[in-house]
């Protein structure tokens, strides 16, 4: 059994970890509110992008006999070439919440390459930056301090270089694969292809439409939107990756701050058994010794 004083090293070592998970809990907590409220009103704000979106290449196609011209429309069911781009918190102390998204992209990966297609990795965070580089896989784009604090600007300048490769042809297909939020308890992994786009599931009610554009703008209309549809897309899955990663380490933390107490307990119990046994030891050698003298 361990002397007393090596137990109470420990209790203190114990102690003081807890209070660290416990400040690392109410931190995210306080985040979390915070890119909460940011990612609920990013959210507003990509589905009426996409709700205009999708009524304007609606119309673009009825206009055009021979269907949409606009490659960022027009759907590719055997692609040579794809994109994925994922997004990894920069931080770790979250639990799974980081595989998660990396298996996710290494499972897709595996099977675009098992059909001969070629995969390029992008990657926001610095998590799956290391992740990927220990694996020696080549990065076609990474940024290791983007997902620890979305910038509308920065998330527009990385998706840029997506769209232009796509729009030029050098690539077919781009997946956007991250980890989001859904609940305080759980978050959800959501991967989208983002080009082509796609409105399989979208409604149009053309008579309840409130757009007067010009039927010679609708092109040039068409391209500014499904930039600014891209961009604003990349910059919610910033904001909701970061949420979930506030949600995940507010677990994480929890359930260590938990397991110290238990630890604690544990070690208070041991270490009451040692002073018990000690002070046991130490009225044997009196009693012993008192008999000795008799």
């Amino acid at each position: 059994m361990a002397n007393l004083k090596e137990i109470k090293l420990k209790i203190g070592s114990v102690k003081n970890t807890q209070k660290t998970t416990k400040a690392m809990k109410l931190v995210s907590s306080a985040k979390l509110t915070r890119t909460r409220q940011l990612s609920d009103q990013a959210k507003s704000y990509a589905e009426k992008i996409n709700q205009v979106l999708s009524e304007i290449a609606h119309r673009v196609g009825k206009v055009q006999d021979d269907g949409m011209h606009n490659r960022a429309f027009v759907q590719n069911e055997s692609p040579k070439t794809v994109d994925i781009v994922f997004v990894t918190a920069d931080k770790g102390l979250c639990g799974g919440f980081n595989m998660a998204t990396i298996k996710a992209v290494m499972h897709m990966m595996n099977e675009y390459r098992a059909k001969g297609v070629t995969v390029r990795l992008r990657v926001a965070g610095r998590k799956g930056v290391d992740y990927f580089t220990f694996q020696g896989e080549t990065l076609t784009q990474k940024v290791s301090d983007l997902s620890s604090t979305p910038d509308y600007n920065r998330a527009s300048d990385f998706i840029q270089e997506v769209v232009t490769d796509f729009q030029n042809g050098v690539t077919d297909k781009v997946v956007l694969i991250y980890n989001g939020f859904l609940n305080m308890l759980t978050q959800e992994l959501k991967v989208r292809e983002i080009l082509p786009i796609s409105f399989e599931n979208v409604e149009i009610k053309e008579e309840s439409s409130m757009l007067n554009i010009e039927p010679d703008d609708d092109e040039e209309v068409l391209n500014e939107l499904t930039e600014k549809y891209i961009q604003f897309n990349m910059y919610y899955s910033l904001l909701d990756s970061l949420a979930a990663e506030h949600s995940a380490r507010m677990q994480a933390m929890e359930a260590a701050t938990k397991n110290a107490k238990e630890k604690v307990d544990s070690l208070t119990v041991e270490y009451n058994k040692a002073r018990q046994a000690a002070i046991t030891t130490e009225l044997i050698e009196i009693i012993s010794g008192v008999e000795a003298l008799k």
